[in-house]
């Protein structure tokens, strides 16, 4: 079943411009979230939709053939819910492991293909890493590592970052368990952990384990790699700052309010390492 009428959930940053680019291929993109962004295209079909709401997203899905959720992760899976009884296609960026699982049950009886974990991480890494592991012989393969930051050029502050994606899905992956390979076998690794020192270009950053990066590849590489791990790059710093709200002020156990206090002094910057390489 082609695409040509995808439905985007979710208009802030990686929602627009997923569906702007879309738009670009010559689709025709419905938008839905409950209030339109002021810079959305005139190409884009707008529609207003409560997304905790399963009468309202069965409604807003109507005369469309594919769901795209860009969401906070808490918010993902009632839309994958609805793909799924409409009989359509479904994707998403997400890195929640439980929503992650959640989807795949559902794609069981799915008529569409239903895949979650579009985004840089876990996305596009894990076909990055699968393809380089491809070119070994079996067996000879020890270790996969793969590091991965979203870095603004110019940081400010000890954390060093800036809110260009989702917060809540940051918060999330510094305080969930970690999927791993130790010894061969899968194993869990909390969040903030295993920290490690990288020098790229003679710019020294930290590295250190966060949850979701590697999506199932544990389960695809279990046996045959003695070391499977994932972690995220930060300029030096990022990592104490985190541990103390996290584990010290206890924001673990207040994630929104660490979300919003992230927000308030983190605005997003649109001068980070990617547009700079």
């Amino acid at each position: 079943m082609p695409i040509t009428r995808p439905a985007v959930f979710g208009l802030g940053g990686i929602g627009s411009l997923v569906a702007t680019l879309l738009s670009d291929l010559n689709m025709q993109v419905i938008g839905i979230d409950k209030v339109a962004p002021v810079a959305l295209p005139e190409t884009i079909e707008f529609r207003a939709a409560d997304v905790t709401d399963p009468a309202a997203l069965a409604h807003a899905l109507i005369g469309c053939d594919a769901a795209i959720a860009c969401l906070p992760y808490a918010l993902i899976l009632p839309v994958a819910r609805a793909a799924h009884a409409v009989g359509i296609h479904y994707f998403d960026p997400t890195e929640d492991v439980e929503t992650t699982e959640a989807i795949r049950e559902l794609s069981q009886t799915a008529i569409g293909v239903m895949i979650p974990q579009n985004g840089l991480a876990p996305g596009f890494i894990g076909i990055l890493a699968a393809h380089l592991a491809s070119q070994f012989d079996a067996g000879s393969l020890r270790h996969i590592k793969m590091r991965v930051g979203a870095l603004p050029q110019h940081p400010i502050g000890q954390l060093g970052y800036a809110g260009n994606w989702s917060l809540e899905g940051l918060v999330h992956e510094y305080t969930s368990e970690c999927d791993i390979i130790a010894n061969r076998k899968r194993q869990k690794e909390g969040a903030l952990e295993d920290a490690e020192v990288l020098r790229i270009n003679g710019i020294e950053y930290e590295a250190f384990t966060t949850s979701g990066g590697l999506g199932t590849m544990a389960e695809t590489y279990e046996g045959q790699v003695d070391i499977l791990n994932y972690k995220t790059i930060r300029y030096p710093g990022h990592l104490d700052g985190m541990r103390l709200l996290i584990d010290e002020l206890r924001f673990k156990e207040r994630p929104q309010q660490l979300v919003q206090c992230l927000a308030d002094a983190l605005p997003p910057d649109d001068q980070d390492r990617v547009r700079e390489h």
